[in-house]
C-alpha cells in the first residue's frame, strides 16, 4: 500500500467525476434555450443512476470474475468483499479506490451519448435506456478490455483510458439511436444556433481539467507513466485545438470559440486510448490529425447522410475514438508500457495494429447490437420520442416543468 498512490488516485477519481458536470455545461451551452435544462438534467441524473448501479452490481459485472472473456459475475454485489486492502487490479492502492476511480468512467460514458438525442427524446425513455445500456454495453466492454481474462485484452488489444470502452462505444450507440429516433422537427429548414458560448467554454475547460485525472490516473500510480500520459494528453488537446482553429480560418476566414472548444475536446478523445502507450512526439500528430477527421466526418454525417447527431456525439467521440485506437496501433511502444505486447506499425510490427483494429470492430458490434436491444426494451415501457407539440414548446417545460431563463415578469 502506497499513500502517495492512494492520494493521487482519489484525486484522479474526483477529477473524472468533475468531467460529467463539465459535459453538462458543454452540451447545455450548445442546445437551444428551451432545452438547456433537459440537456443538463440528462447528465446530472446519470451521475446518480450510474453510481448506484455501479456499487450494487456494475463493478462486480465489470471486474469480478470472468465468464467467456465477456462479463464478470456478482461476487462483489453491493461492494461486498471490496475492502480497504489492495485488490487484484492495483497493488499499491486500496481496492475501494480502484473501484471508485472506475466508477467515474461508468458515470461519464453514458452521459456522452445523450448529446446525439437532445431536443426530442422523452426523459423517462432516456433514463431507462441508460440503465439497460450500462448493463448490456458498458459493463461487458469494461470487462473485455480491462477485466481479468477479458477477451480484447487477451488478444493484445490495448486501451489505456477508454478509447473503446468510453468513446467508441458511446459514439456508435449515439449514432444508432439518433438514426432510429429521427431528425428534430424542421431539421433541414431551421438553423440550430449555439445559445450560450460561455457555457460551452466553461464545460470544455472543466473537461480538459478533469481529463488529466482521466488519462494520468489510468496509470493507477503516481509514477512516470502517469506523467507521460499527462503530457501526451496536454499536447494532443492543444494540437487539435490549433488544428480546428486553422480549419475555421480556411473555411470561414475566422477562428471560432466554439470550434476551439470542440477541437480541444476531440484532441483528448483521440489521445485517450494511447496516452500511456505512444511516444510524446506522436501526440502532436494524433491531435493535429483528429480535427480534420472529425470536422469532415461531421459534414458527411449531417449534410450528406442527413443524420441528426444533434451535438456530434458520434462525430467527436466515435470518430475521434476510432482514430485514437488506430493511432495507438501505429505509434504504440512496448518500451513505454509493457501492457502493449508489440510495437506499433510505424516501428515495423503489425501485430498491435491488427489487434487494435479487431478491438475497434468488436466494440462497434457490441455497441450496435446492444443499443438496438436497449431501444427495444425501452419501447416496452414507454414511447421514446416526445410529441410534436412537446418538441415545439421545449423539453425544459414539458419534461421538467422548469425554465432555465425565466423573465420573472409573470409571462413565463
Amino acid at each position: 500500500m502506497n499513500r502517495g498512490d492512494t492520494a493521487f488516485m482519489i484525486i484522479s477519481a474526483a477529477l473524472v467525476f468533475f468531467m460529467t458536470p463539465g459535459l453538462a455545461f458543454f452540451y447545455g451551452g450548445l442546445v437551444r434555450r428551451k432545452n438547456v435544462v433537459n440537456t443538463i438534467m440528462a447528465c446530472v441524473s446519470i451521475m446518480g443512476l450510474a453510481i448506484v448501479m455501479w456499487a450494487l452490481f456494475g463493478y462486480s459485472l465489470s471486474f469480478g470474475g470472468n465468464h467467456g472473456g465477456i462479463i464478470g459475475d456478482f461476487r462483489w454485489f453491493g461492494l461486498n468483499g471490496v475492502s480497504m486492502e489492495t485488490g487484484p487490479y492495483a497493488d499499491s492502492i486500496p481496492h475501494l479506490v480502484f473501484c471508485a476511480f472506475q466508477m467515474m468512467f461508468a458515470v461519464i460514458t453514458p452521459a456522452l451519448l445523450t448529446g446525439s438525442l437532445v431536443g426530442r427524446i422523452r426523459f423517462k425513455a432516456l433514463f431507462f435506456f441508460i440503465l439497460f445500456w450500462s448493463v448490456l454495453v458498458y459493463y461487458p466492454m469494461a470487462h473485455m478490455v480491462w477485466g481479468e481474462g477479458g477477451f480484447l485484452a487477451s488478444i493484445g488489444s490495448v486501451d489505456f483510458a477508454g478509447g473503446n470502452v468510453v468513446h467508441i462505444s458511446s459514439g456508435v450507440s449515439a449514432l444508432v439511436f439518433s438514426v432510429i429516433l429521427g431528425q428534430r422537427r424542421g431539421y433541414s429548414q431551421v438553423v440550430y444556433r449555439v445559445h450560450n458560448i460561455p457555457f460551452v467554454v466553461l464545460g470544455a475547460s472543466m473537461l480538459w481539467f478533469g481529463w488529466f485525472g482521466f488519462n494520468a490516473g489510468s496509470a493507477l500510480a503516481a509514477d512516470g507513466l502517469a506523467a507521460h500520459a499527462f503530457m501526451t494528453s496536454a499536447i494532443a488537446s492543444a494540437s487539435a485545438m490549433l488544428s480546428w482553429m486553422l480549419l475555421d480560418v480556411i473555411k470561414d476566414k475566422k477562428p471560432t470559440l466554439v470550434g476551439a472548444s470542440t477541437g480541444l475536446v476531440i484532441g483528448l478523445v483521440a489521445i485517450t486510448p494511447g496516452a500511456g502507450f505512444v511516444p510524446v512526439w506522436s501526440s502532436f500528430i494524433i491531435g493535429a490529425l483528429v480535427s480534420p477527421i472529425c470536422y469532415f466526418g461531421m459534414t458527411l454525417i449531417k449534410k450528406k447522410l442527413k443524420i441528426d447527431d444533434s451535438l456530434d456525439a458520434f462525430g467527436c467521440h466515435g470518430l475521434g475514438g476510432i482514430w485514437g485506437g488506430i493511432a495507438t496501433g501505429i505509434f504504440g511502444l512496448n518500451s513505454i508500457n509493457h501492457t502493449a505486447r508489440w510495437d506499433g506499425l510505424i516501428f515495423g510490427d503489425y501485430h498491435l495494429f491488427l489487434a487494435q483494429i479487431i478491438g475497434i470492430l468488436v466494440t462497434i458490434a457490441v455497441a450496435v447490437v446492444g443499443t438496438l436491444i436497449c431501444i427495444a426494451l425501452v419501447r416496452l415501457i414507454t414511447p421514446i420520442r416526445v410529441t410534436q407539440k412537446e418538441e415545439q414548446i421545449g423539453l425544459d417545460i414539458t419534461q421538467h416543468g422548469e425554465n432555465a431563463y425565466p423573465s420573472f415578469n409573470g409571462l413565463d
